[in-house]
């Protein structure tokens, strides 16, 4: 353990904790906005250290083990508050460690506006594993697909584009060029086509247990009374925001989705970009699929309460401009159906394809 700095620790109301997988520091401010207290310990000692501090505000950066962080302190009484690293980076003078990060860590936590990442449980937690290792599934199944094709590619042997196509005709292109393939080639791609088939029942399997998941659980429920959202967009909704406490209306929460025009506005003219991209990546990208999959379906538009508007944007904006435009509709009815515990105005039998 080494010590910075150390000051009345009665006098301390907020800290600030920089989460390291060996080492924490610990950064103390006292009523006045002076550096009371500042320490470096072991991660097996700053539990200790810290039940001897006064119950105040404790500010963590969102990261790994931030949410588990947050609610062992939130046990022992502190108020934690989970801060973006965005948010944090602003307040960061000098050059990067640990101390200053700590530093402005705890700074960052004074802001009284500042907003603060929802404390996860355990479930949430659970679930959000589930998505992360699907997503990487289905990742590794993609480069498979891809690399199966730039062999067949090499051989003189291309397949028109579609996943099913590949699949329906791989054994019978081996066995009709069998003599274009050689031996070491064809036992490449059969391991990679087995490689494929492997990750399909993985995410089956995984597709499977969040499916069941959304079944079981009320908040998903309603979510999943909007077109085009499925259990895929519901969980990764509920696993993201919990109820959605932490934003005040639909607009915010597409903000943080990353689903608004980018805004460089100055001396009284509003200028607007292409959408920010910032915030949830991940819940961006199914909100985007859902809103393509209801504009394959246009016979349907009329049964939604928002087909006339989607019938006029297709009208005046580009088709892709549109769907992100739908994208941004679908979330805040989401947000709304997620926070307020209510479904969605059209009938479940109606809705089309989900995700």
């Amino acid at each position: 353990m080494c010590a910075n700095k150390t000051g009345s620790l009665e006098d301390l109301v907020i800290f600030g904790v920089d989460i390291g997988k060996d080492t924490f520091h610990l950064v103390g401010f006292d009523r006045a906005d002076q550096l009371g207290h500042a320490q470096a310990d072991r991660a097996a000692g700053v539990e200790c250290h810290i039940r001897t501090t006064p119950r105040c505000i404790v500010g963590i950066e969102a990261c790994l083990s931030a949410h588990f962080v947050s609610r062992t302190l939130r046990g022992m009484g502190f108020e934690p508050r989970i801060i973006p690293a965005l948010y944090v980076k602003s307040f960061n003078k000098g050059q990067k460690n640990g101390y200053n990060d700590a530093v402005a860590i705890a700074e960052a936590a004074l802001r009284p506006n500042l907003r603060t990442v929802s404390e996860k449980d355990q479930d949430q937690l659970d679930l959000q594993a589930l998505h992360q290792v699907r997503a990487r599934l289905v990742s590794r199944r993609t480069a498979s697909i891809n690399q199966i094709r730039a062999f067949l590619i090499e051989q003189g042997i291309t397949v028109r584009s579609g996943l099913r196509a590949l699949k329906n005709s791989f054994e019978a292109i081996l066995e009709q060029r069998r003599g274009e393939v050689s031996p070491r080639m064809r036992g490449i791609l059969i391991g990679l086509y087995g490689d494929w088939l492997w990750l399909d029942k993985r995410i089956e399997d995984v597709s499977g247990e969040i499916e069941e998941i959304s079944r079981t659980e009320e908040n998903c429920a309603n979510v999943m009374t909007i077109p085009g959202i499925g259990p895929m967009i519901s969980t990764a909704m509920v696993t993201a925001v919990g109820k959605g406490e932490a934003f005040d209306r639909g607009r915010d929460f597409v903000a943080w989705v990353g689903l608004v025009p980018t805004q460089y506005s100055t001396g009284g003219r509003t200028i607007l970009g292409r959408i920010t991209k910032r915030g949830g990546r991940y819940l961006r990208m199914l909100f985007v699929q859902a809103a393509k999959v209801i504009m394959m379906r246009q016979n349907r538009w009329s049964t939604f309460s928002f087909g006339p508007w989607l019938t006029e944007a297709v009208k005046r904006m580009p088709r892709n401009k549109a769907a992100v435009a739908l994208a941004n509709k679908l979330a805040r009815t989401a947000w709304s159906a997620l926070r307020h515990g209510t479904r969605f105005d059209a009938p479940r039998d109606m809705a089309m394809e989900t995700i």
